[in-house]
């Protein structure tokens, strides 16, 4: 930037700084100067721009809306342009400098070249709605399942459950994909479909341990297709009388060898994936037209023989009902079995990077494929059981004679034919019941519904195949586990997660193996079903948060019926097969409890923020609706830190009691630009402090201190206590110290001190942290303190001198709830006589009476009273150090009289305040020689504060008070003050 010209002794000039911007236009201009005019983004001047789009008479330097603005990132090629900030708005620029500077992230006309400009890279392959998402779940749907086991089906559930099992399955996947497409139009979708969907919605925590199962299922997925193809090709080489070892090992093989056949195609790119998935499309529709045209065929006699025979209304009757056989004769066994078949709706979100604009492709290609798929299964499901018997023989010979009209058995009696025998004998090799490829014997030409079967079975392995990679690549990129995030690197520019496709592909051949398919298809149910819950209830959560966040494009949901899909999935993934919801239920769980306790430093804005949100402000709101109680009282902390991690100890022992019990606040002096700073919140929470910061900007210590005292804490959760730690040098600001306390007092505050002897300020820093002077805005390291240690079998020694309300008794109390306290000794040393001595026996037996009620310290308290002995020169220690600000001395050196120091030194102090505050002082003098001879071994102590009275005590005797009170002790000491309101009951209501 070049210096702004100026004439002599004058300030910058407004005119000379007129921001003459264009509205025009879909981006709003981008700006800079250079000391005689103003420039934009794409390096024209205001002096070249059409005069008819300038706006005269606004001096601002305000820009219209802009999507560069609220974008994350950049496009290749292109400068980002941001808004000016509120700072550059608000300030006064003839004042503030006399160099104008905006900052902003484009580089000024002068500073840039065209070779610092990068040249864009090939966009890479990007799909449609129809290319990339209908037709890719069309085909995931249309799966092994619709060819080798529909008819199958049919002929176990009947037609009609057979519809319900289907409908069933669509309302599930329907509803999903109705809480997909509200996510999906939510905001901008990249790369990890289902896993980007639900972490993003409803944090890492779900996200991620649902991402991991989604990516497994695919992956075994992969293998249930391929095995279904397996089926198909060795069933060919038997009718052919080839193989290749046995039936079983033959799957294995041709499974293993068609896997690696699809890994090949994987790896060659998206596009040749897209080409081949086209392609399988046709030959699947060109498949369904075929069925479709046998069904209509007259059947032949070799068909008949096989149970065919065309369309007839007895079939279809006898075919509505169930005919329950085998183990999985059930209707939860036969919706296992199917369910797989529905689960691919997710099969174009899962490439939601690859998709050109996925807010619009992923809700209208999905909903089009669930509607087309579900029409197509119904009518195979009702067409083939309209034309296919249960059970056949296969035999020409087996036609119907009249010796055995009586003694027939089965539907096809009434067309001629006998399959009485096989009938009985249950070795029927024909029939619905018994022969998976029935599609290929009803259709008109048996070869192109082989080649629908390769076609489905390929197309869905395909997609699985390149869905798992996918959303497994964005899991890794998260770094939400270990280890994993070896696969999440991409290569070429689509980014292909190589490394993940050989991992889906192990996987997929290790399930290969099992060259089972009704055995593979129940594993993935519970998994899908897993992952539709979750998506449900990502929309109804979003939903029912209300968080503004929230603002779906896509309006035809309900989050009801969200929160129903969720419910149903749930129940289902029992009813079909309990242990392994149970495993699925597990496995969520502890990932969860993983991402939980490793606490990724991810921030997406969940629903789970949202609803945590509502939650507490719904507690506070309700908190107002109560009174408070005596029992329920909690001490809630002001602490006066200064940086929190200037004073380590002080944080360390008040959040010491009020973990996970009660409102702890650290403020501390801040500049306007580091008010809002999270520096200091993140050394709170590595420390493990749960603690609140607030920086204040204030011109002295009493009036930021005021401000918090008066405005800090929400409804009922505010600070009812003043915690500091006390100054070695208080001399320097003691009145503001005083009158701080006054304030707190005032506002019916407790107040508490802190020392310690070896002082709070870290040595390495010595920062006054009570200055407002002292700022520090970068987190520090984590020093230890002595309040991180175990405190062993010491004592914690409490001097309850004065009732003020049980505060003095309480703290040490909630101390001791605590493991590094729990084997402390409590001793409470009471004193009721307003004497030097503190000894009254008459009052010892009244406190040990009323300690009991309170039900504390139970077996590890004991009471004891206080003996007196001589001051030795403890007294004259306390005059040398209230003599400095002694009237008379002052008086004395500098010859002013004893009025006019009062009036403008009111802190000094009078001969005449000296002797009416005597016995207090000598009450300090005698209280620390008694602490250094009772407490010298103690852990920590507990002393009641004393308390000024306002206009009777000056602020130098009073700090002097908790100097002697204080000084020279070994184990730390806590000066407490309760607001003379009980904190402690021991009555039960």
């Amino acid at each position: 930037m070049e210096e702004v010209p100026a004439a002599p002794n004058e300030g910058i000039s407004l005119s000379a700084l007129r921001s003459q911007f264009s509205v025009k236009g879909e981006e709003g201009p981008k700006y800079g100067f250079d000391g005689s005019k103003f420039h934009y983004g794409d390096g024209t001047s205001v002096a070249s721009q059409n005069s008819s789009q300038i706006l005269t008479g606004y001096d601002t330097l305000d820009v219209g809306p802009n999507y560069d603005f609220y974008a994350n990132t950049t496009a290749l090629g292109r400068v980002r342009r941001s808004r000016p900030s509120l700072f550059q708005l608000h300030s006064n620029i003839e004042v503030s400098s006399t160099h104008l500077c905006f900052f902003y992230t484009a580089n000024s006309p002068g500073d840039s070249s065209e070779d610092d400009v990068e040249e864009p890279q090939s966009e890479p392959t990007r799909f449609g709605w129809v290319k990339g998402v209908m037709i890719r779940c069309m085909l995931n749907i249309w799966g092994v399942i619709l060819y080798l086991r529909l008819p199958w089906i049919t002929a176990q559930a009947g037609i009609g459950l057979t519809w319900v099992i289907i409908l069933l399955s669509s309302c599930i996947t329907g509803i999903t994909g109705l809480s997909t497409s509200a996510i999906a139009t939510n905001g901008k979708v990249k790369g990890g479909g289902t896993y980007f969907l639900i972490s993003r919605s409803l944090g890492p925590e779900l996200g991620g341990s649902i991402g991991l199962i989604f990516a497994f299922a695919n992956a075994v997925a992969v293998a249930m297709h391929t095995v279904g193809f397996a089926e198909t090709v060795q069933a060919l080489m038997q009718e052919s009388g080839a193989s290749i070892v046995d039936p079983i090992n033959d799957i294995r093989i041709i499974g293993v060898i068609t896997v690696t056949c699809l890994l090949a195609i994987s790896l060659a790119g998206m596009e040749w994936e897209a080409k081949a998935q086209v392609l399988f499309f046709f030959v699947i529709l060109v498949s369904f037209a075929n069925y479709i045209v046998g069904t209509i065929i007259p059947a032949t006699p070799q068909k008949q023989a096989k149970g065919f025979f065309s369309y007839q209304a007895d079939i279809f009757a006898e075919n509505f009902v169930p005919s329950w056989r085998g183990p999985e004769g059930n209707f939860f066994g036969m919706f296992s079995i199917f369910f797989p078949s529905a689960t691919g709706i997710l099969a174009g979100a899962n490439i939601s990077g690859d998709l050109k604009d996925p807010t619009v492709a992923i809700p209208r290609g999905t909903l089009m494929a669930i509607f087309w798929t579900t029409l197509s299964y119904l009518i195979i499901a009702a067409t083939i059981g309209a034309c296919v018997v249960r059970d056949a023989s296969g035999i020409m010979n087996d036609t119907l004679v009249m010796s055995s009209v009586d003694s027939c058995q089965g539907l096809a009696c009434q067309y001629g034919w006998d399959f009485t025998d096989c009938i009985t004998n249950k070795t029927c090799p024909y029939g619905i019941s018994n022969q998976y490829q029935s599609m290929s014997l009803v259709s008109g030409f048996a070869p192109l519904i082989t080649a629908g079967i390769f076609g489905a079975t390929l197309s869905s392995a395909l997609a699985c195949l390149v869905s798992a990679p996918k959303v497994f690549q964005c899991l890794c990129k998260d770094n939400l586990y270990p280890v994993i995030g070896f696969f999440g690197k991409g290569s070429g520019k689509n980014d292909e997660p190589i490394r993940g496709y050989i991992l889906a592909y192990i996987i997929a051949v290790c399930f290969v193996l099992i060259a089972e398919l009704n055995t593979i298809a129940p594993i993935i149910s519970n998994f899908f079903l897993c992952s539709y819950a979750l998506i449900n209830f990502s929309c109804f959560h979003a939903s029912i948060t209300n968080s503004p966040g929230w603002r779906p494009s896509f309006r035809f949901y309900s989050k009801w019926i969200s929160l129903l899909g969720a419910v149903v999935s749930v129940i289902i993934m029992f009813l079909l097969t309990w242990w392994a919801a149970l495993i699925a239920i597990g496995i969520v769980i502890f990932l969860l409890g993983y991402v939980l306790y490793k606490k990724p430093s991810v921030n997406w804005g969940s629903s789970v923020q949202a609803g945590s949100y509502n939650m507490a402000l719904s507690y506070c709101v309700s908190l107002n609706q109560v009174d408070d109680h005596i029992k329920n009282y909690r001490p809630q902390c002001l602490v006066l830190t200064g940086p929190p991690s200037c004073r380590p100890a002080l944080v360390d022992f008040v959040g010491t009691f009020t973990k996970n019990l009660s409102l702890m606040i650290c403020p501390s002096p801040s500049t306007l630009d580091t008010a809002s700073s999270n520096s200091h919140v993140t050394w709170l929470n590595k420390r493990q402090i749960k603690s609140f910061y607030h920086g204040v900007v204030a011109n002295d210590l009493r009036t930021g201190v005021k401000m918090l005292l008066q405005g800090a804490g929400l409804g009922r959760i505010r600070p009812n206590v003043l915690l500091t730690g006390f100054k070695r040098d208080w001399r320097c600001s003691l009145m503001s110290l005083c009158i701080c306390f006054s304030d707190a007092f005032d506002l019916q505050y407790g107040v508490c001190v802190l020392r310690t002897r070896e002082g709070l300020d870290i040595p390495e820093r010595g920062v006054n942290t009570l200055d407002p002077d002292a700022m520090v805005t970068e987190p520090q390291p984590q020093p230890s303190t002595v309040f991180q240690s175990q405190q062993g079998k010491k004592t914690i020694d409490v001097y309850w001198l004065f009732d003020d309300g049980g505060l003095t008794l309480l703290l040490p109390y909630l101390l001791t709830r605590k493991k590094r306290w729990a084997r402390c000794k409590v001793r409470v040393f009471v004193g009721g006589d307003i004497q030097v001595h503190l000894h009254s026996d008459s009052n010892t037996h009244n406190y040990e009476f009323n300690l009991r009620p309170f039900t504390m310290y139970a077996g590890q308290c004991s009471v004891e009273t206080l003996s007196s002995t001589s001051f030795s020169d403890s007294v004259r220690r306390f005059e040398d150090l209230i003599g400095p600000y002694r009237l008379n001395t002052a008086q004395k050196d500098g010859h002013v009289t004893a009025e006019q120091m009062n009036q403008d030194c009111p802190w000094m102090v009078s001969d005449e305040e000296i002797e009416t505050n005597k016995s207090k002082t000598l009450r300090q003098i005698r209280l620390n020689e008694v602490l250094q001879d009772y407490s010298r071994d103690a852990a920590i102590i507990f002393v009641t504060m004393p308390v000024g009275r306002r206009g009777k005590c000056p602020s130098a005797l009073y700090m002097a008070w908790l100097e002697t009170l204080s000084r020279d002790l070994r184990p730390p000491v806590l000066l407490v003050r309760g607001n003379q309101e009980n904190v402690l009951t021991f009555y039960c209501q």
